[in-house]
This record gives structure tokens, sequence and C-alpha cells, in this order.
């Protein structure tokens, strides 16, 4: 009696200790899986500033009751870049300014009255713009429409030996694209078509005659920008 007594106490003694051990068999921990890392959507969004510089050709007549002449005119552009993007899905709606200093000038000495012997010589030192962009984005990508005012000097030399400058105001239209490289950096390729009408060289500068000097001109231009 005694010993069977002693088996059940072992047996409930043994039983006592293993069940801790089975129950913890028995329950499962939580697994939990590391979230997946996803970028933040690249947008267009914001403030920009960026340099640019680039190469234009222009055409340049000089016209009035007593001269005529057509100056080759053509130089380089190099200036500044203000902007700002929205981002509306994948269109994008910006505003842009820019202003250049310019080298662009060209001569004749083939026409009549005032651009004959000596010639005439056509110069514009400085042009800037300010335009509205609507682009269609390929994440990172973005070719764009662009167009609006423009505004630059129109510097008048004739066989004369005077000179004479007018600032005008005209319009410009073109397009590009831009890409997105790294950050906030991007760079653009862009061209531009800009009339800047025309300019009057008075009649005491120009042998007695007031004549008209038209100024439209055809830029491209590469440039860098940062967004904030």
């Amino acid at each position: 009696m005694k010993r069977l007594i002693f088996c059940v106490c072992a047996g409930l003694f043994v039983a006592t200790i293993a069940t801790p051990s089975f129950a913890t068999d028995l329950v499962r921990r939580p697994y939990y899986k590391a979230p997946v890392y996803v970028p933040p959507e690249f947008t267009w969004n914001g403030l920009y500033v960026g340099v640019n510089g680039g190469y234009g050709w222009a055409s340049s007549n000089w016209s009035s009751a007593a001269t005529n002449g057509d100056p080759s005119v053509n130089g380089w552009l190099l200036g500044g870049t203000v902007g700002y993007n929205m981002q509306t899905g994948d269109w994008v709606w910006g505003l842009e300014v820019d202003a250049d200093f310019s080298t662009i000038k060209g001569s004749t000495g083939s026409g009549t009255g005032v651009c004959s012997g000596a010639g005439c010589e056509t110069r514009n030192r400085w042009f800037g713009t300010g335009r509205a962009r609507i682009g269609y984005a390929w994440d990172r990508l973005l070719p764009y429409i662009t167009g609006g005012a423009a505004f630059g000097d129109i510097k008048m030399s004739p066989n004369t030996g005077a000179e004479e400058t007018r600032t005008r105001f005209g319009w410009t239209v073109g397009g590009g694209v831009e890409y997105a490289f790294g950050g906030p950096w991007s760079a653009k390729v862009e061209y531009l078509y800009t009339d800047l009408g025309s300019a009057t060289c008075s009649a005491a500068s120009c042998g007695g005659t007031d004549t008209d000097v038209s100024f439209r001109a055809n830029t491209v231009r590469a440039g860098v920008n940062y967004r904030f």
C-alpha cells in the first residue's frame, strides 16, 4: 500500500513538472514581419534657383525710307533662373523668371543708307524672360512647353558713328526637357523663340531719318537647378 501511494505521488510530481513545458510548446509566439521600405514619391513641387547658359542667333532688320540692312547677329548667353513648380498628378505647372548677360551682336556693310560702307551694328547686351511652364512628368523626367514675356536691350550703331540703346518688351515661346538627376538637383535643355519688336534709331543718329531696328532671336540654353 505504501509503495502504491509512493508511486502515485511520484507520478503526480513528474506530471506537475512536465505540464508547463508541454503548455509552452502548445503556445506559438507571434511572428512579426519587418515592414517593406517604400521610398517617398518624387515630386517637382517647390521653389528652385539655377544657372543657365547657351547660344543665340537673331535676325535684325534696319528699315527706313533711306536705309535697309540685315546684320547677321549671334552670340552667347549666361545668367540665372528663379522659379516655382506645383505638381497635380502627372502635370507640373510653374512660373519661371530668368535674366542673362548677352554677347549677341552682328553688323553689315552691304545695305543702303546708314548700313552701307562702314555699316550698321545691332547688339543685345542683356536678355530676360518671365514665363509660365506646363509639363508632364514621367517621374524624374519633365518635358514642358513654355511662353510669356521677354525683355532686353537693343543697341544700335549706324555708320554715322553715333550709338543709341533702347529697352524693349516683347514675347517668347518655346519648350524643353528637365531631368532630376540627384536629390534636389536637376538639369535642363530648352529652346526659346523671342520677339522684342523694333526699336527706333532717331533721325539725329541715323542720317536724318528715323530708322526701325527689329530684333528676333532664337536661343538654345542648358541649365542646372536646385529645388528647396
